[in-house]
């Protein structure tokens, strides 16, 4: 697997073609997402009919995007994301499952990490500007895993 040297650089299956400026969107994205301030400039990653899936939140269309931008950071003084490898669904395709970390700054005090999995679908404007049509994150708590393993595993030993 191959990767970049930004900070928010992920890996990225060496045999398969990604187109670079879908790379370079998601780093700008992910910068973005740790920036507390940044709401509209987050906002404009998204075509203005997009849909965003945050664990059980959905917004659709710009505004909606907007408000949940903002919700997110209610609780939350700081987020840093680690995209750590993203897997495009074929050559040169315009659709990936991401997997990622991000630690979060808690304004009550203290910290949380969670582990994320994603999926997005990708489009260039007329233009050539790189946004999202769809994106869908999946947030994965280490105890919840951690059950859904047990469990799973109980059912082999059967």
């Amino acid at each position: 697997m191959a990767s970049s040297t930004s900070e928010y650089a992920s890996e990225y299956p060496a045999n398969v073609s990604f187109d670079p400026a879908f790379k370079k969107f998601f780093e700008d994205f992910y910068a973005v997402s740790d920036t507390p301030d940044a709401h509209e400039r987050y906002v404009t990653f998204f075509m203005p009919d997009a849909t965003l899936v945050m664990a059980s939140k959905k917004a659709v269309g710009s505004d909606e995007i907007l408000a949940l931008r903002k919700g997110l950071w209610e609780k939350v003084s700081s987020r840093v994301h680690r995209p750590l490898k993203i897997f495009p669904y074929g050559p040169n395709s315009d659709q990936v499952m991401l997997h990622g970390t991000v630690r979060y700054g808690l304004k009550a005090g203290g910290d949380a990490s969670v582990d994320w999995a994603a999926y997005a679908r990708l489009a260039k404007t007329g233009d050539g500007k790189v946004k999202m049509g769809f994106y869908q994150v999946y947030l994965v708590r280490f105890f919840s895993l951690l059950l859904s393993l047990i469990f799973t595993l109980s059912f082999l030993w059967l």
